[in-house]
């Protein structure tokens, strides 16, 4: 073998010899192709996002007319975001996210780091497969029941897919045998796949089987201290629910196993929503009504106010801990004094898919998506003029539209779409542009031929129309926010 690979490495070196002198004189022309168009005399550059070639399926109105595919449509959220390419059906309860939903998400998770960060958290990522000894020693391997996903390794060793983490992160900074409580309180969360084996799997994205979720632990040196880290997250929560124009309450609610001294959701009220909620129309009082007797009708905060029923979707969960699991697997740290002291603990869920769905299923309308603003996969989608039609000319016109959005406004690089489907209609293409959710649509239709161009503009969120100039359009998308 050694002699044939000495005939033939002499020839290789030889070649790459060769070939790697011609690359120079091509980069330098390639360079100054690219560079070409910020001259006067450049030809215009053409969009490199196009709805042809996004991952998506193109059949938007078969899907919604399918009658077979809508009787397993079981809510608004789980048929929209199917028709739109955003997700598709895998096992039952579990889903393929398609390309516009990881780039929805990533944005979504943007503004979780933000708010989690903004507090004090530190990101970490935990291992999904966690040993049976952990659950065992917080006695909830039992517990649990059947909503665990369980399994054997080869040896015979039990295992799960974790559904939470309060096990796994106690067990970590149990090993941490220097903690001091100078390094308190200590915020420590991720956002990872989780799994549970809902007997029943159905709402799309809303109760699945397999699911993302951002779930935060608190460590602190006291209970008066992680009282004030708890209150600290769910002012985080509702900070967080506010950007995203989402109206979210905050309920009372029950330990249920995770278990520990306090709990509350964050509820965003909907009619397909399985939670049933008490709230009174006098003072700010509100509860999941398993916390209360069912017939229960006088507020016990104000004494006053009628307590009425609600539906909402549950879309985070706070649960203040204690010394549940810290004192199990020996969470410690030195104190003041430096003395041993158990932590004080608590624990903050977020539902990562299911706030996408829910955002979607109590926002938008039965035709199309209405996207929170930061969480739209894309702000803006220009739709040229179909081809051969009498306004054809304005379609130089749109495509130089993107590209002079991308430079004057650089955080919208990377958020426009261009719909180069010009073999259908406007009118087609403005009835996939509204099931997708596009916040901004802008026809260059009839007004970008005349003298002074104009281009219309939907606003999808409100329904609203307009007509503006080329400035006039950069003056509204500069006033976009994005993440």
């Amino acid at each position: 073998m050694e002699p044939v690979m000495n005939q033939i490495w002499p020839r290789v070196f030889q070649r790459l010899h060769r070939t790697s002198v011609l690359p120079r004189r091509s980069h330098s022309a390639c360079v100054e192709h690219i560079t070409s168009p910020a001259s006067s005399n450049s030809r215009h550059v053409k969009p490199t996002l196009l709805v042809s070639r996004l991952y998506q399926p193109s059949n938007l109105r078969d899907v919604g007319q399918d009658t077979r595919l809508q009787g397993e449509m079981t809510c608004k959220s789980q048929r929209l975001m199917q028709q739109a390419g955003l997700i598709h059906p895998f096992n039952p309860g579990c889903y393929y996210y398609l390309p516009a939903a990881v780039r929805s998400m990533e944005k979504l998770m943007r503004v979780i780091d933000q708010e989690m960060q903004g507090i004090g958290g530190q990101k970490l990522d935990m291992p999904s497969l966690c040993s049976a000894d952990l659950w065992k020693t917080s006695e909830r391997w039992d517990l649990m029941g059947k909503e665990l996903f369980r399994l054997k390794d080869r040896h015979g060793g039990d295992y799960c897919l974790s559904p939470t983490h309060e096990e796994a992160v106690t067990n970590l900074v149990a090993h941490q045998i220097t903690l001091s409580y100078k390094q308190f309180p200590l915020l420590l969360y991720q956002m990872t796949r989780k799994f549970r084996d809902e007997p029943k799997p159905k709402f799309g994205l809303l109760r699945g089987r397999e699911f993302y979720m951002k779930d935060m632990y608190s460590f602190d040196v006291s209970e008066e201290a992680a009282y004030e880290t708890y209150e600290s997250v769910c002012q985080a929560y509702t900070r967080l629910f506010a950007r995203l124009g989402l109206r979210c309450i905050q309920v009372q609610a029950d330990t249920g196993n995770i278990g520990g001294k306090l709990s509350h959701e964050f509820q965003l009220p909907a009619d397909i929503g399985e939670d049933r909620l008490l709230l009174c129309g006098n003072c700010s009082f509100s509860a999941n009504v398993e916390t209360m007797s069912t017939d229960r009708t006088d507020c016990p905060q104000c004494k006053n106010g009628t307590l009425v029923q609600s539906k909402g979707i549950e879309v985070g969960h706070t649960f203040y801990l204690g010394t549940k699991y810290s004192h199990v697997f020996n969470a410690t740290f030195s104190n003041a004094q430096n003395k041993v002291s158990v932590a004080e603990m608590g624990c903050y869920g977020l539902g990562v898919t299911r706030i996408l769905a829910a955002a979607i299923e109590v926002m938008s309308t039965e035709e199309g998506i209405r996207w929170p603003g930061l969480l739209a996969p894309y702000q803006v989608c220009v739709l040229p003029p179909k081809k051969g039609s009498k306004e054809d000319k304005a379609a130089v016109l749109a495509e130089e539209l993107v590209h002079a959005v991308g430079e004057a406004l650089p955080a919208l690089r990377g958020e426009v779409v261009f719909d180069d489907r010009t073999q259908m209609t406007i009118g087609k293409r403005l009835m996939d542009a509204r099931r997708r959710g596009y916040p901004y649509v802008i026809v260059a239709g009839q007004g970008a031929v005349e003298e002074t161009p104009r281009f219309e503009v939907i606003c999808q969120q409100t329904g609203e129309m307009m007509f503006l100039s080329k400035d006039g359009l950069l003056d509204l998308l500069g006033r976009v926010e994005t993440v």
